[in-house]
């Protein structure tokens, strides 16, 4: 459906996409601006280790913040490679993308030029480590975008119990990206991300064409997991995870090894035992109406020495 409010709604939405993405980026890049400044004035000795911390800390607590804050109101999307894979998955509409696509990349140039403005010069800017060759840091990219990227579809565009929650997955999941490849490349995951800073500050580098072709491959490879996941019906491959129903919890087990122990069938001999015992754990079941024996094992009850199917 088109037409004049919806353009409207889609306009108002990508405003708030640019505000959301400007604010997630101030906080998440003035962290690292305010980690590279503590180091050229400080006197104590930090170490790398510390500084990526520092860094994977405040990129991923700015998520879970900024996410949760925007999460019903635009869905928190704040990076256009993820843009991308919920337009191609048919789960954002394309004009509305287009917008958030434009907006994301306006509220990182935005987010930049605050920083500077602030705090002076920016040493934001994502740049391959010496060592590094172009090659390493594309598939870099493209992999923990994907993991970005799976994690927004598992935890944010399927529908489950902790839905709400799904900021807090992101958010880790951008921590430990981090935690991986800062080091190496910076861990953009986020093409909006690498290129606001590289514009105010000029470009700087000539790496910066891997920041958008790395996270871009990971967002199609994400997507393409994701549609596989669907077409194949992963929730029916281990039911019941997202439920609350406790009827679908294991039965007790000492009522399962009572009703084992107890099945006139068994013997002492070990390898009929190991035998007889393999035949049954097959038909273990987190159901209700799991059997063992020809009796049901949610059923039974203690009536002093025996175990009793009621």
């Amino acid at each position: 459906m088109t037409g004049p409010w919806n353009i409207k709604k889609d306009l108002i939405a990508a405003s708030l996409e640019l505000v959301g993405t400007m604010f997630f980026l101030l906080l998440g890049l003035g962290g690292i601006q305010a980690a590279t400044a503590e180091t050229l004035t400080s006197d104590a000795a930090i170490t790398n280790v510390e500084k990526v911390l520092y860094v994977s800390t405040c990129m991923g607590f700015a998520l879970v913040v900024c996410a949760w804050i925007f999460f019903r109101i635009t869905g928190s999307l704040f990076n256009p490679c993820v843009t991308v894979s919920l337009v191609l998955l048919g789960i954002l509409p394309p004009f509305r993308g287009l917008l958030y696509f434009i907006a994301q990349f306006l509220g990182s140039v935005l987010a930049a030029a605050l920083l500077r403005a602030l705090t002076g010069t920016l040493s934001v800017n994502t740049f391959l480590r010496p060592g590094t060759s172009p090659a390493q840091g594309v598939f870099i990219e493209m992999f923990i975008t994907c993991a970005l990227v799976i994690a927004v579809l598992m935890l944010a565009a399927e529908k489950h119990q902790a839905t709400a929650f799904a900021p807090i997955g992101i958010g880790l999941t951008l921590f430990s990206c981090h935690l991986f490849a800062t080091f190496y490349t910076g861990a953009s995951m986020n093409t909006a991300r690498s290129f606001g800073p590289a514009l105010v500050s000029g470009f700087p580098t000539s790496s910066h064409w891997v920041y958008w072709v790395g996270p871009f491959l990971g967002s199609l490879l994400g997507s393409t997991f994701y549609a596989l996941c669907k077409h194949y019906k992963y929730w029916t491959l281990n039911p019941h995870q997202d439920t609350d129903d406790y009827t679908k919890s294991p039965d007790d087990p000492v009522c399962v090894a009572q009703t084992i122990i107890e099945d006139s069938r068994l013997t002492l001999d070990p390898r009929v035992l190991v035998g007889q015992i393999s035949e049954r754990l097959p038909k273990l079941s987190v159901s209700s109406g799991t059997s063992f024996g020809g009796r049901s094992a949610s059923t039974l009850v203690h009536e002093g020495s025996s175990v009793t199917a009621v």
